[in-house]
């Protein structure tokens, strides 16, 4: 494992995926991966029960991971991983709810879903998929990323900041990059050592009522 991001949902972290596979760390971790991979559902509500080894059997053979459900684990997983960067994508906290509230939030509490996921997901019955996601949310990233409840705005809000806020503080200034979308290849490439590509930096906005999977 070489990189490990530890931003929310929404706050770039489908465009970050997609920009570390074309530099290499491939493959990526993100929430998506679950309706490719379901049954590693089992590994991280496992891990929420306090079995943390098997969060490096949900990752193996992975050299990097962003947003959900790794994030609920971002303390384990620098421990585990100690070489590995950390990258903390952020944005605006008003715009950052706006956009929960309209994707994630909005799936958590009403299971939708199952229409797009059959769009993306034609092989497959989109009802366990959306199950699926359901079940990671509320018995991983609810408890452990929001206090148990997502029904208030100033309180998921204050989840969000404590938690960069933690991530700051607590991770070395050397290890830690932290990252808004917009900012281009340039920053990301020189905490990562690589080269620029000619290419322009993905752009991708996929909601959860899209279901690529929670990031942007």
């Amino acid at each position: 494992m070489d990189v490990i991001g530890v931003g929310f949902g929404r706050t770039g972290t489908l465009s970050l995926q997609a920009a570390l596979v074309q530099l290499g760390f491939d493959p990526c971790y993100h929430f998506s991966t679950l309706f490719e991979e379901p049954d590693h559902a089992k590994y991280w509500l496992a891990a929420a029960e306090n079995d943390v080894s098997s969060l490096r059997t949900a990752l193996d053979g992975y050299r990097a991971s962003v947003e959900w459900p790794g994030t609920a684990f971002w303390r384990e997983l620098m421990q585990e991983y100690p070489n590995a960067k950390i990258i903390l994508t952020t944005r605006d906290s008003a715009a950052w709810y706006e956009s929960m509230e309209k994707t994630i939030l909005n799936v958590l509490r009403r299971g939708e879903g199952s229409t797009a996921l059959a769009t993306h997901f034609p092989d497959r019955p989109a009802e366990p998929l959306v199950q699926t996601a359901t079940l990671v949310g509320h018995r991983v990233i609810v408890p452990r990323c929001f206090d148990g409840r997502i029904d208030d705005r100033d309180h998921v809000i204050a989840c969000y900041e404590r938690h960069n806020e933690a991530v700051r503080r607590e991770v070395p200034a050397d290890r830690l990059l932290e990252y808004q979308p917009g900012q281009g290849w340039e920053p990301l490439c020189r905490f990562l050592g690589v080269a620029v590509p000619d290419n322009p930096y993905p752009h991708l906005n996929e909601r959860p009522s899209d279901l690529r999977g929670p990031g942007r």
